[in-house]
């Protein structure tokens, strides 16, 4: 999942951005609410996690000039703030949660799942294809109940696969959505990670279920 995350102290930012990549998002950092409306108009992302305190332009303002936008993207706010006032300015903006500073990281994450399954094509935490399982909340995989391990961002990778069953995924599609702005998707990185799932995934089992449709992309879908 390709994530904004808008923060302007470095050091929050930092162990945000760090904390989430190793949960396999990919993740973008803007520092002021201009520069997030920059990166919403050119990129894609699954969801924004947004601070209210900004220089130049306040949070709110930012979710409000998404949504005016037509942006539907999930929007979590992120605020030192925690009076009623602030929580309701914050939703009334077009936000879709709300967490207060300081947080656990685990609610951070319980949050993000929460808002992700909102969307129409992400469909809850268990996602399954044939008998390949995946559980986002938990990051657990397995083929007939055979238990299967895999890297976080093999993991975003495969959640990305099966969220969009039997559609075409280009490289393009791929790298926005499960890499982040700085990864060069000329590389063979995408092509070395579909590789290694379908080594974790199909080798052993006689139906294979990750496909390369030539010229195009990949796709993940039941055999016919």
């Amino acid at each position: 999942m390709r994530l904004l995350l808008v923060e302007d102290e470095t050091r929050i930012a930092d162990f945000i951005s760090r904390g989430l990549s190793e949960h396999g998002y990919a993740v973008d950092v803007a520092t002021d609410g201009n520069e997030a409306l920059d990166w919403a108009a050119v990129a894609d992302y699954d969801i924004i996690v947004l601070d209210v305190m900004l220089p130049g332009l306040a949070g709110t303002e930012v979710s409000r000039t998404l949504r005016n936008r037509g942006v539907r993207t999930p929007i979590l706010m992120l605020t030192a703030r925690d009076a009623i006032e602030d929580r309701v300015k914050g939703l009334d903006s077009g936000a879709d949660d709300y967490l207060v500073k300081p947080f656990a990281f685990a609610e951070l994450l319980a949050r993000l799942r929460a808002l992700l399954r909102r969307e129409p094509a992400l469909t809850g935490n268990v996602l399954e294809v044939a008998g390949l399982k995946f559980d986002a909340a938990t990051m657990e995989v397995s083929r007939d109940g055979v238990a299967i391990d895999l890297t976080a961002k093999e993991g975003r990778l495969l959640e990305y696969l099966m969220r969009h069953q039997n559609q075409v995924l280009t490289r393009t599609m791929i790298a926005e959505h499960v890499w982040n702005y700085d990864f060069d998707n000329a590389t063979n990185v995408i092509d070395v990670h579909i590789r290694n799932l379908r080594r974790k995934i199909d080798d052993r089992f006689t139906d294979k279920l990750i496909q390369t449709v030539r010229g195009a992309g990949y796709r993940i879908a039941s055999p016919t």
